[in-house]
C-alpha cells in the first residue's frame, strides 16, 4: 500500500507542475490530467512501477458523481425559463444538426448502432463548463455574444441529463421492448419530478438544509449527492443524472453559494481522479486503430460548429463577424466524452470508444482553447479584408466622379452599386440591434445585467424574494466573483469552473 500511495503522490505533484505550465499557454487542466495518467498506465512502459486502475476505481466514480453534481449546481434555471422560447430556438438548433451529422458520422464508422449513439453525444454537446472558464479567463462576459453562448450552454447542460437518461437504457441490454418502454417512462418522470422540484420546490428544500456547522452541512450534501447518484443508477438513468439532478435541486435554495464554496474543492480533487483514471485506462498502441475516425471527428467538428455560429447569429439578428467567433468558441470538447466512453466501457461496448474518446479530447481540448483565445483575432483579419474591400470600392466611387461623364459615369454607377450592397448588411445590423418596443426580446441583442438567482442567499428571512437586492448581495454572487477575481491575487483561491 504504500508503494501505492507513494506513486499516487507523485503522479499528482507531476499533475500540479504540468498545470501550472499549461495555465501559462491557457490549457486547460483535463487534458494535463489525462496525460499524468497516460504516463503512469500499465500499458505505457514509461515509468517503471505501474498504477492500478483499482485503486482509485471508487474515488474516480465519487468523481464523476462531483462533476455532473456541480453541473446541476450551476445550472442557471432564470435563464433558461425566462427565455425559454430564444434558447431553445438557438441551441436547439445547434443541437439538431450536431447530433443529426455525429449519428450520420457514428454509422460511417460501423461500430454499430448503440456505438453510433455514443459518438454523436461525444461530438455534439460542447464543455460548458471549458467554455465558462475561458471568457471569465479572456474577460468576455460583457461581450455582445456571450450571452447567447452562455445560454446555449444551459440548453446542452438541459440535453445532457435527457440524453443520458436515453443511452443509460439502450446501452442497458434490455431486449424486451416493453421493458425498454417502462424503463424509459421510470426515467422520464424521475427527471421531471426533479426539474420541477427544482423549479417550484426550492424554498422548502431550503429549510432542510440548514445547518450552520459547516463540518455537518458538507457531511450532508455529500452524503445528499452520493445518495441520488445510487437512486439514479437504480431508476436505470445512471449514476451521473442523479447527481446531477440534486445539484439541480439545492442550486435552487438559498444555500447555493454555500454549497458551491465546500463542493468546488470537492469536484477539483475527485474530479483529478476521475481524470487520472481515465488517462490510466487508455493504450498508446490503440491509436492508432482510431486514428482515422478521430481526426474526421475533429474535422467535422470543426466545420459544423464555425458553420452553426453563423446560423446562431442568423437567428439572433446579429453580425456574422460574431457568428464566427461563437462557432469558435463552442468548440470546446471535454469532459461529457468521457463519461460517455466510461458509461460504454462499463455496458460492454466496442472498446475502442475508449481511445476514440480519449484521443479526441485530447486533440480537441488542445484546439479549442487556442481558437477561443484567437477568436477575436481570427475574425479581425477575417473582416478586415471586407473593410479593405469598402475602402477600394470608395477610391473607385471618387476616381470614377472625377473622370467626368460616359464610360465614367457608368462605372461609378456600378461602384456605388456594390459599395451600398456591402454597408446594407452593416446598417442593418445596427438596425437589428435597436429592440423594438413591442417585440420580443431576442437572445444576445442587448446584453443585460441579470440579478442572480442565488443572490437571496445571504437574506435570512428566505423570502425568496429577489428583487430588491443592493450592491452588496449582487457583488457576492459566485459569478459576479468570478469575473472580479480575474487577476489571480496572492491569497485568494481562484474559482476554477473547469469541468
Amino acid at each position: 500500500m504504500g508503494g501505492e500511495l507513494l506513486v499516487l503522490g507523485i503522479l499528482f505533484v507531476i499533475a500540479y507542475g504540468l498545470g501550472r505550465l499549461g495555465k501559462l499557454v491557457g490549457l486547460p487542466s483535463i487534458p494535463i490530467y489525462m496525460l499524468v495518467g497516460l504516463l503512469a498506465s500499465p500499458y505505457s512502459h514509461i515509468v517503471p512501477y505501474h498504477f492500478k486502475s483499482a485503486n482509485v476505481e471508487l474515488v474516480a466514480v465519487l468523481g464523476l458523481i462531483f462533476l455532473l453534481f456541480n453541473l446541476g449546481l450551476d445550472f442557471d434555471q432564470d435563464e433558461f425559463f425566462g427565455n425559454a422560447k430564444g434558447l431553445l430556438l438557438s441551441g436547439g438548433s445547434r443541437l439538431i444538426i450536431n447530433f443529426g451529422l455525429g449519428i450520420a458520422f457514428g454509422f460511417w464508422v460501423g461500430w454499430g448502432p448503440r456505438e453510433a449513439l455514443i459518438i454523436a453525444g461525444m461530438t455534439a454537446t460542447s464543455s460548458s463548463a471549458i467554455v465558462t472558464k475561458l471568457l471569465i479567463e479572456l474577460r468576455r462576459l460583457a461581450n455582445p455574444e456571450t450571452p447567447v453562448i452562455l445560454g446555449i450552454a444551459v440548453v446542452e447542460d438541459v440535453f445532457v441529463a435527457f440524453y443520458l437518461a436515453i443511452v443509460a437504457v439502450v446501452i442497458g441490454g434490455q431486449k424486451n421492448i416493453w421493458a425498454i418502454v417502462l424503463q424509459l417512462a421510470v426515467s422520464f418522470a424521475f427527471l421531471v419530478a426533479m426539474f420541477a422540484l427544482a423549479r417550484w420546490g426550492g424554498k422548502h428544500v431550503g429549510r432542510l438544509l440548514g445547518a450552520r456547522d459547516d463540518e455537518l452541512f458538507t457531511i450532508l450534501f455529500f452524503g445528499l449527492a452520493v445518495a441520488f447518484a445510487g437512486i439514479g443508477d437504480l431508476l436505470g438513468v445512471s449514476d451521473a443524472i442523479g447527481a446531477f439532478l440534486i445539484g439541480l435541486v439545492v442550486g435552487a435554495t438559498r444555500f447555493r453559494s454555500r454549497i458551491e464554496g465546500f463542493a468546488l474543492p470537492l469536484r477539483d480533487v475527485f474530479g483529478a481522479f476521475f481524470f487520472v483514471n481515465f488517462g490510466l485506462s487508455l493504450n498508446v498502441s490503440d491509436f492508432g486503430s482510431v486514428l482515422v475516425p478521430v481526426v474526421a471527428a475533429v474535422i467535422m467538428t470543426l466545420v459544423v460548429n464555425a458553420g452553426g455560429g453563423w446560423l446562431i447569429a442568423l437567428i439572433n439578428r446579429m453580425s456574422p463577424r460574431y457568428g464566427l467567433g461563437i462557432g469558435l468558441i463552442l468548440q470546446n470538447r471535454g469532459e461529457f466524452a468521457l463519461i460517455l466512453a466510461t458509461l460504454a466501457t462499463g455496458a460492454g461496448l466496442d472498446p475502442r470508444l475508449t481511445p476514440f474518446a480519449g484521443l479526441y479530447v485530447l486533440v480537441m481540448s488542445l484546439v479549442g482553447p487556442v481558437l477561443t483565445v484567437n477568436s477575436e483575432r481570427i475574425t479581425g483579419l477575417l473582416y478586415r479584408r471586407s473593410d479593405r474591400r469598402i475602402a477600394a470600392l470608395a477610391a473607385t466611387i471618387g476616381s470614377s466622379a472625377s473622370g467626368g461623364a460616359g464610360s465614367g459615369g457608368s462605372a461609378a454607377d456600378e461602384a456605388i452599386a456594390l459599395m451600398e450592397g456591402a454597408t446594407d448588411g452593416r446598417q442593418q445590423e445596427g438596425e437589428e440591434n435597436v429592440e423594438d418596443e413591442d417585440d420580443e426580446p431576442l437572445l444576445g441583442t442587448e446584453p443585460k445585467v441579470k440579478v442572480p438567482s442565488n443572490a437571496s442567499d445571504l437574506d435570512d428571512d428566505d423570502t425568496g424574494d429577489d428583487t430588491d437586492v443592493d450592491l452588496d448581495d449582487l457583488l457576492s454572487d459566485a459569478t459576479i466573483q468570478q469575473a472580479m477575481e480575474q487577476s489571480d491575487q496572492q491569497g485568494h483561491r481562484e474559482r476554477d469552473p473547469e469541468y
